[in-house]
């Protein structure tokens, strides 16, 4: 008789925690999709001026490595000197495209530019899954905007492709592919060159990594914690009904 009444009272047990441990799965793995963008960045670029651009591209397949990258680069506000960082195990390659409007640079009229530049993977090479490769640009001068829009398409070992393409607008959830957006420094930051350099600082990828993990790791603790003490509670007033039920 006493056996009968406790096995029904362990089922509410076994649901919650079924039910929590998958929570928390579903917690790290929206963790590590929502970091997994390529993005943009520079420590140097302003408006007027030159600068360096990096741009982070995370290998989101978990079977193919990542071969190709194709940045667009807008015409209607040109970078009339472009230059591309080598990447060992790279090959890189720069489209120029007829300008809608010629524009002045040095006090010379200037009718094309550089609109696409493509990163090739040599043969056996590629960013792996669970890794990540960085592409650097350097060039200017940068438009008289706060912000700067690089269409980009993301090429697998497999054929497949990631287009970053989609904007962000306000108000509005994240798309799941948004185009990567250069953000130019504000207004009051270091004076800007009027020549190129390839030399210039970028932000330390590994510290911001580390900081997004540790963010994680925390959250996922204090879950952790909270699950076991649900638990505990939960099989203390177990113990005590199989107490009052045997007695």
């Amino acid at each position: 008789m006493s056996l009968s009444l406790l096995r029904p009272a362990r089922r509410p047990a076994v649901v919650l925690l079924t039910a929590l441990l998958a929570s928390t799965g579903l917690l790290v793995a929206g963790t590590g999709v929502a970091s997994a963008h390529v993005t943009v960045s520079s420590g140097d670029a302003a408006p007027g001026g030159y600068g360096k651009l990096t741009f982070r591209v995370p290998n989101e397949s978990d079977t193919a490595s990542t071969v190709g990258l194709r940045v667009q680069v807008p015409t209607d506000t040109p970078l009339t000197s472009l230059r591309a960082q080598p990447v060992p195990g790279w090959t890189v390659s720069m489209t120029e495209a007829q300008l809608p409007e010629p524009v002045e640079v040095h006090g010379e009229p200037v009718e094309q530019a550089v609109s696409v530049v493509e990163f090739r993977a040599e043969e056996g090479q590629g960013i792996a899954p669970g890794q990540f490769e960085e592409f650097s640009l350097s060039g200017g001068p940068f438009p008289e905007t706060d912000e700067l829009t690089f269409n980009a398409v993301q090429t697998y070992s497999d054929g497949t492709e990631a287009a970053w393409i989609e904007p962000t607008v306000d108000g509005q959830p994240e798309p799941r592919y948004p185009s990567p957006v250069l953000s130019l420094a504000a207004e009051g930051a270091d004076t800007p060159t009027d020549t190129p350099t390839d030399t210039a600082a970028t932000a330390d990828p590994a510290a911001d990594a580390e900081g997004s993990d540790g963010t994680a790791v925390t959250a996922l603790v204090l879950a952790v914690l909270g699950l076991l003490a649900g638990l505990g509670g939960l099989f203390l007033g177990l113990s005590a009904r199989r107490r009052t039920v045997s007695s």
